[in-house]
């Protein structure tokens, strides 16, 4: 995974036990025993260090990986005790490379409480497993959408990490990362913490509420990815039912009906022509490629701006340039959201968390292989997996109990990938200390609507578990989608 903006020299935190973190923002100095730094993206001085870890908890005395952590410090000198800590998505974000982003959408929060961002292990700084192809580098198309060529990738890159000193693979799991965590909440000297997961971090924060319920004040999943979700499959289906809703959408707006009246025959069509050779134009080089366009590769193009209305917009409009061949409108929706440096993925851990949690689920009798439109989109899973180290993760990581501590649980009800049916199930799991929050034609990571940061702030404010769960910050029960895209000097509709 790329580096964001260099770190401060590390420090070990772990003889910091006793540090507060009770310092103004403005002090020119960070604390004893932490180093001032600059973030990417973020205005004020941050302070960064590590957290020295033994690679194999059960091997104390063995190899160990330093757990590199930033704190982005309350601005006011009235702080509250408990810091906020965030866990990124993925698996294989860095949380400190996402510390500009996380920082602005949570600015409430850390007006009064620390922000915490700990990358965990495998990405970012922290032992990290980055594959060739991680940052964005310039490589032709067909490595990317060719699947022989991407099993012959990771096959590739799974035998260089394992030649790393921090190569055991199988010790890359949420759980062992969980540990890590909370190691880092022991040396910064906090009693109770706030939980802020996003995506695949929900799962973590989910794994620390199970470890370490002593050790939490209040819970933020934003984007629900249980544990025994067998994401690989929950991909496909999730998908499905996302492009399904699209495509009645259009069929039922007067204006996306009027001008793309033959949408789900076109993407049928689509579909049908398949395997075949179109030509792409690189994102980087501007250089067209002729590429073999399978189902698998078409899927991943139209599930990508589907995290995001106003890019799902887009697709009627897009599937309908397809069919005529022009395929430039489909590829840039598909890398319109790209991530960037921030946002990518170290495709290492990625896997070996997959692997290790989600791809056992598949191979067991009751899980069906998905089918359908984006079925395709788990065989990557499926063929890599297969021999990919796995790690040991405990019977009771898949299950969730009554919750200690108030939860809200964030979905939206058009998301692709942690649609509203893993929150409802969750919640009820976690029981009455869980509320779950569905906002209506919102897509992936809700974090990003002011209303639901509103009531998230109040959320983790709240001194009381009832005002908490009582927080509203005013999201409306009824919003529409984004009108469907009409391109520039596009001919009117017919009427």
């Amino acid at each position: 995974m790329r580096r964001g903006q260099a770190l401060a020299p590390r420090v070990a935190l772990v003889a910091l036990a006793p540090l507060l973190l009770g310092a103004a923002a403005t002090e020119a100095s960070a604390p004893p025993g932490l180093q001032a730094c600059r973030l990417r993206g973020v205005e004020h001085p941050a302070w960064c260090g590590t957290v020295r870890r033994p690679l194999d908890p059960a091997r104390p005395a063995g190899p160990s990986i330093d757990v590199h952590v930033a704190v982005l410090p309350a601005l006011s000198r009235q702080r509250k005790p408990d810091p906020v800590f965030f866990f990124a998505g993925g698996p294989g974000q860095s949380a400190i490379d996402l510390a500009g982003p996380v920082g602005r959408l949570l600015a409430r929060l850390s007006n009064r409480r620390d922000l915490v961002l700990i990358d965990q292990r495998g990405t970012g700084r922290s032992a990290p497993l980055r594959c060739d192809g991680d940052d964005g580098a310039d490589r032709p198309l067909r490595e990317a959408v060719d699947a022989e060529a991407v099993q012959q990738a990771l096959r590739r890159c799974r035998d260089a990490l394992q030649r790393l000193p921090h190569g055991e693979l199988r010790q890359f799991t949420t759980t062992i990362a969980v540990q890590d965590a909370d190691a880092v909440r022991r040396a910064l000297g906090a009693g109770r913490i706030n939980l802020v997961g996003a995506s695949y971090g929900t799962r973590v924060a989910l794994e620390y509420l199970r470890q370490f319920p002593q050790a939490v004040r209040r819970v933020v999943l934003d984007g629900v990815a249980p544990p025994d979700m067998a994401l690989p499959a929950a991909f496909a289906a999730d998908a499905q039912a996302a492009f399904d809703a699209l495509l009645a959408w259009c069929e039922a707006d007067a204006e996306c009906r009027r001008r793309h009246p033959q949408l789900r025959a076109q993407w049928q069509a689509l579909r049908a022509s398949l395997p075949r050779a179109v030509t792409l134009t690189h994102p980087l080089s501007g250089r067209d490629e002729v590429v073999t366009l399978t189902a698998g590769v078409l899927a991943g193009l139209v599930r990508a701006p589907l995290y995001a209305p106003a890019l799902a917009a887009g697709l009627p409009v897009a599937i309908e340039q397809a069919a005529a061949g022009r395929w430039t409108p489909l590829a840039g929706l598909a890398l319109a959201l790209g991530g960037g440096r921030a946002g990518a993925v170290a495709q290492g851990q990625h896997f070996s968390v997959v692997c290790s949690e989600d791809a056992p689920r598949l191979d067991s009798d009751g899980a069906a292989r998905p089918a359908g439109d984006f079925g395709a989109l788990a065989e990557t899973y499926v063929r890599a997996c297969a021999d990919w180290p796995r790690g040991v993760v405990p019977a009771d990581f898949y299950r969730i109990g009554p919750a200690p501590v108030p939860v809200l649980l964030l979905s939206g009800a058009i998301d692709p990938v942690t649609p509203p049916r893993h929150g409802a199930r969750v919640a009820r799991a976690l029981g009455a200390r869980a509320r779950h929050v569905v906002v209506p034609a919102a897509g992936h990571g809700l974090l990003a609507l002011p209303c639901v940061r509103d009531q998230v702030f109040r959320f983790v404010d709240a001194d009381d578990e009832a005002a908490a769960l009582a927080a509203d910050g005013g999201c409306p029960a009824t919003r529409p989608r984004p009108p469907v895209f009409v391109a520039p000097g596009a001919a009117e509709a017919p009427r």
